[in-house]
């Protein structure tokens, strides 16, 4: 099995606000350490923008888990375990562009 060779850039790549799109899956990447060594990989599904009243230029993204397991925004109770995230995400990615920041984090590793 082989990897194919890409090209990458030294700088991330989240997915414009703009070009979100409901009921897709995202993933946030986040680093555990200031020298971005411990990578976080999290799947994300995008529910919308502004759900709630009086809401204005917020995201809301649902853990992948619950979602796939039915649970939506308008229904949810306590009861179901579900992760809601909102606001303005800077760390969120399509599969290939989180893709690539994990690789400069594995070509970072090898560095240090």
């Amino acid at each position: 099995m082989r990897f194919e060779e890409r090209e990458l850039k030294p700088y991330a790549e989240p997915v414009p606000p703009e070009e979100l799109k409901s009921g897709e899956t995202y993933f946030a990447v986040f680093s555990l350490d200031d020298d971005g060594l411990v990578p976080t990989l999290e799947p994300l599904v995008f529910i919308g923008r502004d759900l709630d009243p009086g809401d204005e230029g917020k995201l809301y993204f649902q853990d992948y888990g619950s979602y796939r397991g039915g649970v939506r925004f308008e229904t949810a109770s306590p009861d179901d375990e579900a992760i809601f995230h909102t606001g303005r995400e800077k760390g969120v990615y399509d599969y290939e562009h989180a893709l690539d920041v994990l690789l400069v984090c594995a070509l970072r590793r090898r560095k240090k």
